[in-house]
């Protein structure tokens, strides 16, 4: 992990209330033809992954009561697994998902590993996280995703005859990536929401991997990430269409770094919840 992955900025407000993040999910589930589950009627448990390295604390979310519902994977930003991930979890699951969130920063720290103010402009945060996302190597990652997926399959609420979801903020987008290309037979729909370093000129760069998916794409990127790589979006498209594979790569303009995770300082709610509609598209047409 390097530079590419920070929140230019970004201030983690712990103090986001579940009230104040569901308020927009009356309008997504309008948006949504995938019927929701009532509104509060989510399971949320804490759990424990076993991994090739050790063990990971997650947070797991399934709608409450008989059946099965398709999976989705949740890579969070450099920040981990925090509060305002868990409302995202509960709220997926609101629509009909088994949902899984980890503690990327498992191997150093249990979750959260940040609490109070984060800015990345001050160099004492910057350092609480980097040597944690340091250890998130290409390799790692794909060792992670073997053993979420395998989690998420031995839950009883899953259901394994639908395809599974996984989507990735920040540094979560290359995860993304990574899963839907060495779980391709499992994962049927990927999206990334201001994914960084999706496109490198690095042997091991995410976009080389699209040849290996199945999964249809989306591509949520950043105004001001877009502004930095304006190259970046071409490529990517480019070898969507070389895999021909189906894939949405799309700019959203004012939308800066960031912008979908509530509780940031650049947080755009009618942005966000647009990527959210989308994403959730993308799920009906795939997962269902």
């Amino acid at each position: 992990m390097c530079d590419e992955f920070i929140h230019q900025g970004l201030t983690h407000d712990p103090t986001i209330t579940r009230r104040s993040f569901m308020a927009g999910t009356a309008a997504a589930t309008v948006l949504s033809s995938i019927p929701a589950v009532a509104q509060g009627k989510v399971v949320e448990k804490d759990v424990s992954v076993k991994m090739a390295s050790g063990e990971c604390d997650a947070a797991l979310f399934y709608p409450e009561g008989k059946g099965t519902w398709p999976a989705v994977l949740v890579w969070t930003d450099i920040l981990g697994l925090r509060p305002v991930f868990r409302e995202m979890g509960r709220r997926l699951a609101d629509e009909g998902y088994v949902v899984l969130v980890p503690n990327p920063f498992y191997r150093s720290a249990k979750a959260p590993v940040v609490g109070g103010s984060f800015d990345f402009s001050k160099p004492e945060d910057h350092a609480k996280v980097m040597p944690m996302a340091a250890l998130l190597t290409a390799d790692v990652g794909i060792s992670d995703a073997k053993d979420y997926i395998t989690f998420l399959d031995a839950q009883p609420q899953t259901d394994k005859r639908k395809k599974m979801g996984v989507q990735g903020y920040c540094m979560g987008g290359p995860l993304t990536f990574r899963t839907a290309a060495i779980r391709a037979d499992r994962i049927g729909a990927a999206a990334t929401f201001h994914g960084g370093g999706l496109v490198t000129d690095k042997p091991d760069s995410p976009h080389l991997l699209i040849p290996q998916m199945k999964a249809e794409v989306l591509c949520c990127v950043a105004a001001n990430d877009d502004k930095t790589d304006p190259t970046a979006k071409d490529k990517l498209k480019e070898a969507f269409a070389a895999a021909h594979l189906k894939a949405t790569v799309e700019v959203f303009d004012g939308c800066n770094h960031g912008w979908t995770v509530p509780g940031s300082q650049v947080y755009n709610q009618s942005g966000a919840e647009r990527a959210w509609a989308e994403r959730t598209a993308l799920y009906k047409r795939n997962l269902a």
